[in-house]
């Protein structure tokens, strides 16, 4: 099971978009098993998919909350076959403070998806988790359960900006946690439009990463949006898309460059 999140601390990167669409892909078209779990209380994985998460009413929330809960309790089937989520709500908000006593806070998901790792009943080939856009102790469990982050950077003025912190976090929680992964596996330019700044930008990135660089660049497209007002994936609203054969190609370097390679 590769765990895999979507991390930016600031808002507007298109995390959600591509966890979303990139999990529906495995799921749709190589009939892999994927669990999208969401970590953001404003609950748009779920919502993008067309789900009622304000009223769920058991969510990733109780999952780290309450050990009574079990990770089957949480699971959210979705109309696509092979996709399942665990949905976040505004409960999530209460997290930091719910488990501020506990000496293991920062491992609650790590644990969980432990559990759902050697339930023989529940087996999930990717696990892909889209964080809040802040650095807290939210994200912190993010990293900690990852084996590797993607790091999506809209290509604006402060994006450099956003990267190092990203990079940042990722070294500070491998430290304080003794871990070897989470690595930095994919970096993806977003909204991408053909100016000078975008272009200088990635520029950069490529001086930075460039190893991790996707070779796929995401511009701002109407049918992926479109998709995501009605509770879609792109795969089901516009499949035959410019929008969608773009989002084809950054899934299929995601899994050569991260998903097929072996943890550690």
């Amino acid at each position: 099971m590769k765990v895999i999140s979507f991390i930016n601390e600031k808002g507007g990167t298109c995390k959600t978009t591509l966890a979303v669409n990139l999990g529906a892909y495995f799921a749709l078209y190589k009939k892999k098993r994927v669990l999208l779990i969401d970590m953001d209380s404003q609950g748009h994985v779920g919502k993008s998919l067309g789900l009622d998460v304000r009223n769920a009413p058991i969510t990733v929330f109780e999952l780290l909350t309450d050990k009574h809960v079990s990770v089957a309790e949480t699971l959210m089937s979705t109309r696509i076959e092979n996709l399942d989520i665990i949905a976040a709500n505004k409960r999530l908000a209460e997290f930091p403070q719910t488990v501020a006593r506990r000496a293991d806070n920062t491992r609650l998901l790590s644990k969980r998806l432990e559990e759902l790792e050697a339930d023989e009943s529940e087996k999930y080939d990717y696990v892909f988790i889209d964080a809040p856009p802040s650095l807290g102790l939210i994200t912190r469990n993010i990293i900690a359960a990852s084996h590797s982050v993607v790091l999506p950077v809209a290509l604006t003025y402060l994006s450099m900006d956003g990267c190092a912190e990203v990079v940042a976090s990722i070294n500070q929680v491998r430290a304080d946690e003794g871990i070897e992964n989470p690595g930095l596996g994919l970096v993806v330019p977003t909204l991408y439009r053909p100016t000078n700044l975008a272009n200088a930008i990635i520029v950069k990135l490529n001086t930075y990463f460039p190893e991790q660089l996707s070779q796929i660049v995401v511009s701002y497209n109407v049918q992926i949006d479109e998709a995501q007002s009605f509770g879609q994936t792109v795969w089901e609203y516009a499949p035959s898309s410019r929008g969608a054969a773009m989002l084809e190609k950054l899934a299929l370097e995601l899994y050569r460059k991260v998903l097929a390679r072996k943890a550690g």
